[in-house]
């Protein structure tokens, strides 16, 4: 009897692990009533959900400083030419103020058990790209992040700074044009692709896993298609309906 019970929480063990984890795309933003995406508030709706973690990315002023933002412009600036005094006068939509990647680290800091899925936006040049891994990377370790922090990207030249700098750190790609095995030789940690790129190309889940790099997926906000991914072993999906999703 001892074994058999033994066996059960071994099971159970494997299957836990075994799970499609969760991440908010860009917070939890689509709540009641909504917020806004890569607002701090976003963030805190994704820490309360008990998620795995929560994506958000980065970009670079003009005067160097690291910003939230998806677009390449905020209220009609693009963001690379203009200075962060210039771009705060202009707040979001829910009426916070612009972020700064320090006020994002320090609201995610507050939740230790929440992952900070950091996309460091492609850049105009790799000398801008390579500024921003190495500003990104200072400041995370500087606030003792490393071990809640994991990085994502879609230039390759980006994921391949960061592991040049910081080998330890978790990097995935998501442009989507590499072989699983591709990823493996150019030392990432794995592939997050938009899930048409799974859809076509149906053994790369098998084949990242067998070569034990981490499985993600983008933007899935159907029940139905999380399940396919599910159904394929998928480690993660990056959603906007979080809520929806977790525990399913």
């Amino acid at each position: 009897m001892k074994n058999f019970i033994l066996g059960l929480a071994v099971l159970s063990t494997v299957a836990m692990k075994a799970q499609t984890q969760i991440i908010a795309h860009r917070g939890y933003f689509q709540t009641q009533p909504p917020t806004t995406e890569n607002s701090i508030k976003s963030l805190e709706n994704a820490q309360k959900l008990k998620i795995y973690g929560s994506e958000f990315d980065v970009r670079m002023t003009k005067d160097g400083v690291l910003v939230i933002n998806h677009d390449e412009h905020h209220a009609k600036m693009e963001i690379s030419d203009f200075t962060f005094k210039e771009l705060e006068k202009e707040k979001l939509s829910n009426g916070e103020n612009f972020p700064t990647l320090k006020d994002y680290l320090k609201q995610g800091k507050k939740d230790a058990a929440l992952k900070l899925i950091i996309e460091i936006k492609p850049a105009k040049t790799p000398e801008l790209e390579n500024e921003i891994v190495k500003k990104t990377i200072k400041m995370v370790k500087d606030m003792k992040l490393d071990s809640q922090s994991e990085f994502i990207s879609f230039s390759l030249n980006i994921c391949k700074e960061i592991k040049k700098i910081e080998p330890k750190f978790k990097v995935q790609y998501l442009n989507g044009e590499l072989s699983p095995a591709e990823i493996k030789s150019e030392g990432l940690d794995g592939l997050d692709y938009h899930y048409s790129i799974f859809a076509k190309n149906p053994t790369w889940i098998s084949e990242a896993k067998a070569l034990g790099l981490i499985t993600n997926s983008w933007t899935v906000n159907e029940l139905g298609v999380y399940e396919q991914l599910k159904a394929q072993g998928i480690g993660f999906v990056t959603t906007n309906i979080p809520d929806q999703l977790k525990g399913k």
